[in-house]
């Protein structure tokens, strides 16, 4: 039977690396983007490619009302058998107590918490049609801040609480779970010194994979009785009480 998944963010990244590996388990792909759109029709055209009428594209900002209802409402119109959506699309970026805007609390907020609860919210129907799952990608700083990136931790901290509250909600027609990456990869610009601290403080002593998160969620998908989970990938950072640097700048 014909099952689509909804990836947003899906162009780049961990986004990318979940989408190649869910179109590979079969199901066919929504590619979400919001700037990326070269590299989101390059994927969709490559997912064609291998399998006739698998996947198409919707751009989105996230950070616009309009445009998470209009994304909404074509999927809905499109009736199809949508069983699995990733939140994965995130912004990521230093807010330095005391020079935070409102600006930047909006932008932030709204990307990584308020837009995964709407899309969340707003194809529940739909999922709940095929006993679906739903796929938050939260961070491990969530539990423990990033030092500098406050309010980026805070956004990550709420999204924890919704995944919860949504699988407490939701169930028993849909799941919700969370993945919790640790050091996957590397923001852009990111200090050398920084990174070594942090790898240091990783006791698989090493970087993780994006292939790590995908294949979390492809799993998640195949296993029916998990929901109200959150699983970090960090190579066992969490278990060091987050000794170490605390800062990737």
């Amino acid at each position: 039977m014909e099952k689509w998944a909804l990836v947003t963010g899906a162009a780049k990244r961990i986004g990318r690396a979940i989408s190649q590996q869910l179109h590979q388990d079969g199901y066919n792909i929504i590619i979400h983007f919001g700037h990326s759109r070269d590299e989101a029709h390059a994927l969709v055209d490559a997912f064609n490619h291998s399998r006739a009428g698998s996947a198409f594209c919707l751009q989105a900002n996230l950070n616009d009302e309009n445009d998470i209802q209009t994304m909404l409402n074509t999927i809905k119109n499109k009736h199809l058998p949508l069983a699995l959506l990733v939140n994965n699309a995130s912004t990521f970026s230093p807010t330095a107590l005391g020079q935070t805007t409102f600006k930047q609390c909006q932008t932030t907020l709204t990307a990584n918490l308020i837009a995964p609860y709407l899309l969340s919210q707003g194809l529940f129907p739909l999922l709940s049609q095929h006993q679906g799952l739903i796929v938050n990608l939260l961070d491990i700083h969530a539990k423990r801040p990033l030092k500098h990136h406050g309010l980026y931790s805070i956004s990550k901290a709420g999204l924890e609480m919704a995944t919860l509250s949504l699988a407490q909600e939701m169930g028993p027609t849909v799941r919700v779970n969370g993945i919790a990456p640790g050091a996957i990869l590397w923001p852009h610009n990111s200090d050398k010194d920084a990174q070594s601290n942090v790898i240091d403080a990783i006791p698989l002593a090493k970087l993780g994979h994006s292939d790590d998160i995908a294949k979390l969620v492809s799993f998640l998908a195949k296993a029916p009785y998990i929901s109200g989970q959150v699983i970090a990938v960090d190579g066992g950072r969490s278990a060091t009480g987050f000794k170490g640097a605390e800062t990737i700048e």
